[in-house]
């Protein structure tokens, strides 16, 4: 059976658009022979619809293109992913459903089982769970439909695993001898590759061919990196679909091809993820330019290099904004990277703006000494010019900041925080070095100075980041550990980091949550971000 893998890269709420997506596709699919194609888990709606389900008519006008869509099936099948709604008098009102097209005709309709809350994750909020497992007969083959997280609950892959039940393998007693699972697996470093192994333990344990198709693109903070699969019965890779990108393959259930799991260095996946990321969260906002302040530091140099990558380089706009305490070199790697991207580049001095916020604050000020108030000027006139811009040339802003010091509060609220995407909030300091490295692997694009000086806000003479922060390698282990492997003090001391240097983190990462809560929307690449999977509460007193 010729299997056509579609994964689409939809819009959240256009639901008329990613029908059109689809049908364009099922035409394509048609050509190149499929007997069956395969969308994504709610791909009418574009996933996650949130709260875009309670809107009167929203969920009438997905199951109205589903109907549409079905009118065009013909004798090729099509799986595709929707919102259903639930007629009981109980539970909630709707289901996360998967739909068999094929004739004109809606021939089956199969519900989620198992409903993910964890980390970003809040489907119980909206969707009932499947009460029953039903199959579904095409062409001599008996078809176990299965969405997304219906199928990370193997038994044997997971030490613990999350749910009572496992659908597959109740799919594969009930007769199933051809799997298929439409998802919307959010992408975060590792992921992947971890996604893969646990598919192709279905496969070794059932021995019947699986065909996986993921979503791809970019839905505010959350990266759908496809890497679609067709795994042959014997475990054999005969077909993957392309990570970051859309892709459409056609292939044989049957194939005894084994084309090896494809998989790109880690910091190429991580730039491609946060590259699609900018360039859907841009586009599907509206925006078709950017701007960002390029201070000649590392982080704003890995933004730029995205932004261009996303967007091209006549579309980004690099900023220089000079005080009497940035060094000359600041200006010229700034002005190097901006030539070596080809991006446009402006300069605007902030001294005489922040001259006059002194003088209009004099009075107030009396008899008080200079602190972190007159260096927070600086980044906040700066973020008040950054913002001009946008409303002015409608530039999306991009704010430079990344993990580490999002998780430490070594950020400016209202100042370098600014903007309409963060994107590197969720990539750690260490990681961003990493990441200059592969962007230089061909040419120096990034300027080697850039690289080798130590970290600056320089917002006040010869001031380092590591004058109030520890050594990034620290920090971040640090970070990792308490974020996103939540453990308490005594389990990170007992990692052999410093008692002391570990509550002072802890401090930090507690006392700034305010300031995360008015951040910039971020792109989620790692375990557990400061986003909508991480929910902690800002008023507490916590003594771990």
């Amino acid at each position: 059976m010729k299997i056509a893998l579609a994964q689409i890269n939809t819009t959240v709420g256009d639901i008329k658009g990613n029908r059109d997506l689809v049908l364009q596709v099922m035409g394509k699919s048609r050509l190149l022979g499929a007997d069956i194609a395969v969308f994504p888990e709610l791909c009418l709606t574009g996933y996650p619809p949130r709260d875009l389900l309670g809107l009167h008519g929203f969920v009438e006008s997905n199951l109205q293109a589903l109907q549409e869509i079905a009118a065009c099936s013909g004798s090729m099948a099509v799986i595709l992913g929707f919102v259903d709604r639930n007629p009981k008098k109980e539970g909630r009102d709707f289901y996360n459903a998967a739909a068999f097209l094929c004739k004109g005709k809606i021939q089956a309709v199969v519900h989620k089982t198992l409903l993910p809350t964890y980390d970003v994750f809040d489907e119980d909020r909206y969707f009932d769970s499947s009460e029953s497992i039903q199959l579904v007969e095409f062409k001599g083959r008996t078809l176990g439909i299965s969405i997304c997280e219906d199928a990370w609950n193997s038994e044997c892959f997971w030490p613990k695993p999350h749910y009572s039940t496992d659908p597959i393998r109740t799919q594969i007693e009930m007769g199933a001898n051809l799997l298929v699972n439409i998802s919307a697996s959010p992408y975060e470093m590792g992921k992947p590759r971890f996604r893969f192994q646990m598919l192709l333990d279905h496969v070794q344990k059932h021995h019947v061919p699986l065909a996986y198709v993921n979503l791809v693109g970019g839905n505010d903070d959350l990266l759908f990196d496809g890497n679609s699969l067709l795994l042959g019965k014997n475990g054999n890779v005969i077909a993957q679909g392309s990570g970051f990108a859309e892709d459409l393959l056609v292939v044989d259930t049957e194939s005894t091809d084994n084309r090896g799991y494809h998989e790109k260095e880690s910091m190429d996946d991580l730039f491609q993820a946060l590259v699609m990321g900018t360039r859907d969260y841009a586009r599907k906002c509206g925006f078709k330019s950017a701007v960002l302040g390029l201070s000649g530091g590392i982080d704003s140099a890995i933004v730029g290099c995205i932004a261009v990558e996303a967007l091209g380089a006549g579309n980004v706009l690099g900023v220089s904004m000079p005080s009497m305490f940035s060094a000359p070199e600041s200006y010229e790697d700034a002005r190097s990277l901006a030539h070596n991207l080809g991006m446009c580049f402006d300069m605007i001095p902030i001294k005489s703006v922040y001259d006059a916020f002194r003088k209009s604050l004099s009075d107030i000020f009396t008899g008080m000494s200079e602190n972190e108030t007159e260096e927070n000027l600086q980044a906040r006139i700066r973020g008040t010019l950054l913002m001009a811009l946008s409303n002015k040339l409608g530039h999306l802003v991009l704010s430079t900041g990344n993990k580490s010091e999002l998780g430490a509060g070594y950020c400016t609220l209202y100042g370098d925080m600014v903007g309409g995407l963060a994107v590197i909030s969720d990539v750690p300091k260490t990681m961003i070095y990493k990441l200059a490295a592969h962007i230089n692997r061909h040419r120096e694009i990034i300027p080697q100075n850039t690289i080798k000086r130590a970290p600056s806000a320089e917002l006040r003479p010869n001031q380092k980041d590591q004058d109030t922060l520890p050594e990034y390698e620290i920090l971040d282990g640090i970070l990792k550990s308490r974020v996103e492997e939540q453990m308490n003090i005594d389990e990170i001391v007992a990692q052999g980091y410093e008692r002391k240097i570990v509550e002072k983190v802890i401090r930090m990462i507690q006392v700034n949550e305010y300031k995360r809560r008015q951040a910039a929307i971020g792109l989620k690449v790692t375990t557990r971000a400061f986003g909508t999977g991480r929910r902690m509460p800002i008023a507490m007193k916590l003594n771990p």
